[in-house]
């Protein structure tokens, strides 16, 4: 009864003991889980290589009494060696990694989360979009409730024309209202689409001083949220 089994995403992993690691896992079932993986440091183990930060594995685990689990077995689904391979795809999908982390909670299930960084995951894996960042960070603040309003203006409801985003104040500003950072049309039509659901038309877009901006604003926005600095984000930056 206390065995289960669930696919899960490896969020980060860090040392216990001699041969140990503890791994926070991102189940697509059970939430985020914390587990001990007993031996693993040692050269002679199996299991090491398929718990590294960002992988996707099936496991099997013993739940105990404290907050940490015990893994009693892990198979290899996706290693996302693409992503491994290459510095700037491990930096922008270490800062979604990130952000998931700090906004989920443990054993509660968030299964849309999960798919999500399934999806973005594979997507950077894949060869990485422009937008894929900033959709997954905006999509994340939606799910939890607070994500900037795009559509019309915060402080006096006009609907256009849209001149800037103000984070402290919740999301869009008019001409008569502005302030924040500025964002043009092109900028505000790839929010809409990426915060109604066509995530796919926005992920299609080419890479553009526009599409920077909204990365830049859309980590702002999660760290506001979080009330703190994303690490991935800062290393990313240098």
């Amino acid at each position: 009864m206390n065995l289960y089994r669930d696919d899960v995403l490896v969020l980060r992993t860090y040392k216990l003991g001699e041969a140990d690691r503890i791994c926070v896992l991102l189940g697509e079932t059970a939430g985020k889980l914390r587990v001990v993986a007993k031996g693993v440091r040692r050269t002679t183990s199996k299991q090491g290589s398929r718990l590294e930060p960002l992988a996707h594995v099936r496991v099997q685990c013993h739940r105990g009494r404290g907050e940490l689990d015990t893994l009693t077995q892990a198979q290899a689904i996706e290693p996302f060696a693409a992503i491994r391979s290459d510095f700037d795809r491990l930096a922008r999908a270490s800062i979604v990694v990130e952000a998931v982390d700090a906004m989920t909670l443990d054993r509660e299930p968030a299964p849309d989360v999960y798919r999500l960084l399934l999806g973005v995951l594979r997507t950077i894996d894949a060869g990485d979009r422009p937008l894929v960042v900033a959709a997954a960070l905006l999509r994340l603040l939606q799910l939890d409730g607070v994500a900037p309003v795009v559509d019309r203006c915060v402080t006096c409801d006009a609907e256009g024309p849209l001149v800037a985003i103000d984070l402290e104040v919740g999301g869009a500003r008019c001409e008569r209202c502005r302030s924040g950072l500025a964002v043009d049309d092109d900028g505000f039509r790839l929010l809409g689409l990426i915060l109604t659901g066509r995530t796919s038309a926005a992920l299609a877009e080419p890479s553009s001083p526009v599409t920077s901006l909204l990365e830049r604003l859309a980590v702002r926005a999660v760290e506001r949220h979080l009330d703190r600095r994303l690490r991935a984000a800062a290393v990313g930056d240098r």
